[in-house]
């Protein structure tokens, strides 16, 4: 497939998906677990952050200590399920700026609608990570990163938590500049567009409205 698609094998991540993947998981932990694991990925996704040397006093001595440099992150959950990955995010990334993309899969096209936007307003200057923990057919992904090079962003990741091949050749094909960190590749998506063998709607799953 097109474009750069990293797959997380940590076992930690793989673990905690396992334990998400199990039906009898409760919504309880379901959401604890994916905040866990959106913090892990978190860690994958800006680990090639620029740095650059500051002055700073230690209790003992000056020193020339490494900061992250640049604007702070933005980071951008699809509504509603990307919202369970936020926190993990912001956990290791407190100061970042928060954008919000609110779109629904449309039954009968499978096309994603949008019903709500709000980015900080010099969002075009930041790193956007988007979140959102199903990347299925891809057109939600496509929706969303359309959205934002349509404000002037350059510099999007996509963080997700399960995908499938045919979804990842969709969004490349739309958008080959854009890498993708994904906890697992599974097998495929059945007649009814849900990942196999996935783990359900994690939304519903996340939220317990199922």
């Amino acid at each position: 497939m097109s474009g750069q698609v990293h797959h997380v094998t940590h076992p930690l991540v793989q673990h905690k998906l396992t334990l998400m993947r199990e039906a009898s998981c409760p919504s309880g932990d379901f959401r604890r677990l994916l905040c866990e694991i959106a913090m892990l990925l978190c860690y994958e996704v800006t680990r090639d952050l620029p740095i650059e040397d500051t002055p700073i006093a230690t209790p003992l001595e000056p020193m020339m200590a490494p900061r992250i440099a640049g604007r702070k992150l933005v980071l951008a959950p699809v509504l509603r399920a990307g919202l369970g990955m936020l926190d993990g995010m912001l956990a290791l990334l407190p100061s970042a700026r928060v954008a919000h993309i609110g779109l629904y899969r449309d039954p009968a096209t499978l096309q994603a609608v949008e019903y709500y936007f709000k980015a900080p307003p010099d969002v075009a200057e930041r790193l956007v990570l988007v979140l959102d923990p199903m990347f299925a057919t891809g057109h939600s992904a496509v929706a969303a990163v359309d959205r934002f090079k349509a404000r002037g962003c350059r510099d999007i990741r996509f963080v997700s938590l399960l995908a499938v091949p045919e979804g990842l050749e969709h969004f490349h094909a739309r958008h080959p500049d854009v890498p993708v960190w994904t906890a697992a590749i599974d097998r495929e998506l059945d007649d009814h567009h849900y990942i196999r063998p996935g783990l359900g709607d994690a939304g519903d799953r996340m939220w317990g409205t199922k």
